[in-house]
């Protein structure tokens, strides 16, 4: 249990910083197939929650 409060306290502290590739992705992504423009928000968002994950249980387990 303390290792999952761990992982999701520093993916907290690391989200704001994922919002930036998140949005450069989605546009990448954009570019190469193009989707709705009401999908992007909600991709973003995902990629964000992805990302800040990730570097969470990289940071917990490294």
């Amino acid at each position: 249990m303390l290792n999952v409060i761990l992982t999701l306290v520093f993916s907290i502290v690391v989200m704001f910083f994922m919002l930036f590739p998140a949005m450069k992705i989605v546009e990448w992504i954009d570019s190469r197939y193009p989707i709705p423009e009401k999908l992007n928000t909600p991709l973003t968002i995902f990629i964000v929650i992805l990302l800040s994950l990730s570097i969470g249980i990289f940071l917990k387990f490294a």
